[in-house]
């Protein structure tokens, strides 16, 4: 447990320091990513870009525990 949490940590961290990079891929930006833009509210469903990330995820991961 505890060393799933410090490579969860670490997950984040590595996430983080790369985020100006990762945001140049075009995650946010994708076909089913929701915005709804009103005066003074702006709503926001990632639903295509998570959609990717979860299989991206799901991938590595089923390829890690081969």
């Amino acid at each position: 447990m505890r060393q799933g949490l410090i490579l969860a940590g670490l997950g984040l961290l590595a996430v983080g320091i790369a985020w100006p990079w990762l945001g140049r891929l075009g995650l946010g930006h994708l076909p089913g990513d929701f915005r709804l833009r009103r005066p003074g509210f702006t709503f926001y469903v990632p639903l295509g870009s998570s959609l990717l990330v979860s299989v991206v995820l799901t991938l590595l991961l089923w390829l890690f525990r081969r």
